[in-house]
């Protein structure tokens, strides 16, 4: 570990990789474990059925969420020599949804306070005027929550257009997150949340995998006439 730490090439390889594989599942599980997924989907009633295991899932969420932000800067370093644009972008797009996903967690204890010392319909009606405030939409919600399901897919197109992974990933995780949308929140969701534990999950695994030195490639100025990675010197910067 100490040796890991002390090399930049190592160190921001790995987190990649293992983040990348970490961070989808912890979304995964936290949608398996949240009472709402498998009782009423009004979490000021399913939190108060179980809040050991709301709290669980509040926490899985969270750190999932914040993991995938430190995730993304690892597929944006594949794009360094090719599609280096869409890259960036897709890439900010993702940090800055997956962000305000995370922070809007807070408001998980909200609704179980709620929920045990009013009606679902006061907790709700409570919860909507809180939420609704032009602070909270404009700076917490709208549009900035929907940006990381938007970024990621581009991302992972991004990454299969430099070759790095075939044209199933970027599929699988667009299926994911799109049928995650036309679906209500409970059981049915559940396939479309493990699909990017899958595809995501083989990227993590192909950077734990490709090396130091195929890693550090992808800093090194292109060699005139070469196009890919593979041509680059292999230095670092």
């Amino acid at each position: 570990m100490p040796g890991m730490l002390n090399n930049h090439v190592t160190f921001r390889r790995v987190v990649s990789g293992a983040l990348l594989v970490v961070a989808p599942l912890l979304q995964a599980l936290a949608v398996t474990v949240d009472p709402g997924t498998w009782g009423d989907d009004r979490e000021a009633v399913s939190f108060g059925v179980n809040p050991t295991l709301a709290q669980v899932q509040s926490a899985l969420y969270h750190w999932s969420w914040l993991l995938m932000a430190v995730a993304v800067l690892g597929l944006v370093h594949l794009t360094r020599q090719r599609n280096t644009r869409l890259g960036h972008v897709s890439g900010a797009l993702t940090v800055v949804g997956y962000s305000s996903l995370s922070g809007m967690l807070i408001i998980d204890p909200v609704e179980w306070w709620l929920g045990r010392h009013h009606s679902p319909e006061r907790a709700q009606q409570i919860m909507d005027e809180m939420m609704d405030l032009p602070i909270t939409v404009g700076a917490f919600q709208m549009p900035w929550i929907f940006l990381g399901f938007v970024g990621l897919p581009l991302l992972i197109v991004a990454v299969w257009r430099t070759g790095f992974v075939g044209w199933w990933a970027p599929l699988v995780v667009t299926a994911g997150y799109l049928g995650s949308f036309a679906v209500p929140y409970g059981p049915l969701i559940l396939p479309f949340w493990y699909a990017p534990v899958v595809a995501l999950g083989w990227v993590g695994v192909k950077i734990l995998r490709m090396g130091d030195e195929a890693w550090a490639s992808y800093y090194a100025m292109a060699a005139p006439g070469r196009t890919t990675p593979d041509s680059y010197a292999n230095t670092t910067a």
